[in-house]
Parts: C-alpha cells; structure tokens; sequence
C-alpha cells in the first residue's frame, strides 16, 4: 500500500489536513511572527517572501499539512510528510511550525503523535531534521521519544541533527 502523503488526522486539541493554496493568507499571518523562527536555521521565514517560498516548497512536496486548532478553528501551524531519501521504508516528518499561543508541548506532541501513528500503518521507521541550534525542537523530539542518530548536511551547508523513532518504540 502506497503511503498517503496528505491524510487527514483529526485529534482532541488539533486536526491536520492538507495544504491547499488559499491556506496562505490564513496562515503567514502566524508564520510572519519572527520568533517562531529565533532558533530555525532559516532566522529570516517571518518574511513573506521568504514564507511564500517555504509555503510553495509545502505546497509542490504533496505532504504538506495544515494544522487547526479545534477549539477555535484557526490555522495554528504546520507539518510535512516526506519520503526519506536514503531509505524505502522509511518516512521524515518536519517543516513543523507552530503559533507561539500554542507551544508548551500540548500541541506539538497530539501533531507528531498524530502524524507518527499514520507513518507507522506504512513504515517500520520516522526520521526527523533538526537544526543543530534549535534547541526547542530538539527538546520536543526528545519528549516525545525520538533519539539522536547522526547529523546531515542540508539546504546549503546547514547541519541538522537527525532524529528517529521506530515503531516498536512508539509510545502512543
């Protein structure tokens, strides 16, 4: 069975479903808040510009999704599936952004856990990039039981750590 790039996963605090184009005005307005990008490789994504890209980059990917918040129904953030270069059966998740109003974990944790329990129906593991000065989502990876693997080199020389979690230590 093929891995679906864009399902739509609905949990307690937040539902994720994919991107489409008119998402855009919805969501730079959380994106232009510089810091939510303070620690991100990419300092300058606040900038519409600059967002555009990283939104049009979601957009042709196929695995871009959108989170709201179910309480309020806004546009709060978003994520990405995306296959894994370097193995088969194997799925990345990241691109995650989210509005400063809901960081704290609650979120993040329900979207990840969200996303990693529809990996794990396809693939045996989930890798995740983080930027080697992003020490917030590095402590995000950590809580919800990823373990550090190694570092790559992406977008420009930039390292990222890499991440992993398999499924028979998922902790749902």
């Amino acid at each position: 069975m093929p891995f679906d790039l864009q399902p739509h996963l609905v949990g307690e605090l937040v539902e994720l479903r994919p991107m489409r184009a008119d998402d855009f005005d919805d969501l730079y307005p959380v994106a232009s808040d510089p810091l939510i990008w303070e620690q991100h490789p990419r300092r300058d994504r606040w900038q519409e510009a600059v967002f555009r890209a990283f939104f049009d980059q979601g957009l042709a990917s196929g695995g871009a999704l959108v989170a709201i918040d179910r309480a309020t129904g806004r546009l709060i953030g978003s994520s990405r599936f995306h296959l894994h270069d370097d193995e088969p059966d194997a799925i990345e998740i990241g691109w995650t952004f989210l509005a400063r109003s809901h960081w704290g974990g609650r979120y993040n944790r329900e979207m990840k856990r969200l996303m990693l329990r529809h990996a794990f129906r396809f693939v045996p593991r989930v890798f995740f990039l983080v930027g080697t000065s992003n020490g917030r989502s590095q402590r995000a990876m950590e809580k919800i039981g990823a373990v550090r693997v190694g570092v790559r080199t992406i977008e420009g020389g930039l390292p990222h750590f890499v991440y992993r979690i398999d499924a028979a230590a998922f902790r749902d």
